[in-house]
């Protein structure tokens, strides 16, 4: 088993990466290889049981994308994407990237010919304006931002290279992933990371949103044991839609900030500065919250419990050492 996770250097791609290694085994077979591809070379997994190789690959780049993905890669996780913010401040980047850099990868894995298994990472971002709660799976996709829209349109190639058997594809909307670790992305959802991580940290943050802001969450560790799960459904389990939500919970601002302070006392709290930011403002609540994940909870994917699991997952999994 051979598996190639391009946008492999992420923080979700990096630990998808480790936890596989770690595993050793997908689909009942042992994993003979991973691969991590980025635009930018990976880092490495230290000390995998398992060859591990980190290489460059540019999606927009068709000549790129054939060196990377080779006839002998079993599963391909699809995660490389410009960002939300960054894909509607930059929409020739996005659609090269989110749109075409989506289709580049999709017809190298046709032209295999071995259909391989293509998890791809879409987001909640599809939904949104004028369609009712609660959104369903089968909810009509009505992005409001470029972002979303160019998710939308990959899950759409997605789905019909599945129908024609060019791949075993399975699509996967994210919430957003919080606590992740690192800096803050160009992604309009960011502060919903920085403004935990930065003062369990002991610096500073700022929130653009009011207190009672509701959001659907999910933390990195959960996102990568659903990632996984996802490989190993089987093809006919998946039916006529190959794509579906990723279970999440939903939380306020406040929420967040109260399991915080649960897990970790009242001082972190007290690096929170409330800015406003229209831009941000703007984006984030064109996302539509009501998100009922029924496909994926049937075929066994799960959400946090509490986010105070989230807040706990980031101090054991991500905090820096002091």
């Amino acid at each position: 088993m051979k598996i190639l996770i391009i946008g492999g250097g992420g923080v979700v791609g990096q630990k998808l990466g480790r936890a596989l290694a770690a595993r050793g085994v997908l689909r009942g077979r042992n994993i003979n290889r991973i691969t991590l591809a980025d635009i930018s070379t990976p880092a490495d997994i230290a000390d995998a049981r398992i060859p591990v190789e980190a290489v460059r690959c540019d999606i927009a780049d068709p000549a790129s994308v054939a060196a990377c993905v080779t006839a002998d890669a079993d599963v391909i996780y699809l995660l490389a994407a410009i960002v939300s913010a960054h894909a509607e401040e930059d929409f020739d980047a996005g659609m090269t990237i989110n749109l075409m850099g989506t289709l580049n990868v999709l017809q190298r894995a046709r032209a295999l010919g071995t259909k391989p298994i293509v998890v791809f990472t879409s987001s909640i971002a599809v939904y949104g304006g004028e369609v009712p709660d609660p959104i369903l799976d089968h909810t009509l996709l009505n992005p409001q931002t470029s972002y979303g829209a160019q998710k939308a349109m990959g899950e759409l190639l997605l789905n019909d290279f599945s129908r024609k058997g060019f791949i075993d594809g399975r699509g996967l909307r994210l919430p957003t992933v919080s606590i992740r670790p690192g800096k803050p992305n160009r992604a309009a959802s960011s502060f919903m990371s920085s403004i935990l991580r930065e003062p369990l940290n002991g610096q500073e943050a700022i929130c653009p949103v009011d207190d009672d802001f509701p959001h659907y969450y999910l933390s990195p560790r959960k996102c990568v044991e659903n990632l996984i799960k996802s490989g190993e459904i089987e093809e006919q389990s998946l039916g006529q839609n190959r794509c579906m939500m990723m279970p999440g919970r939903m939380w306020t601002i406040r929420q967040l900030i109260d399991a915080m302070t649960a897990v970790a006392g009242p001082e972190p709290a007290k690096l929170i500065r409330w800015e406003a930011q229209p831009e941000i403002q703007r984006i984030v609540k064109g996302w539509r919250f009501d998100l009922q994940p029924e496909k994926s909870l049937k075929l066994g994917l799960t959400a946090d419990e509490s986010f105070e699991d989230n807040v706990r997952y980031y101090l054991e999994d991500d905090k820096p050492s002091a």
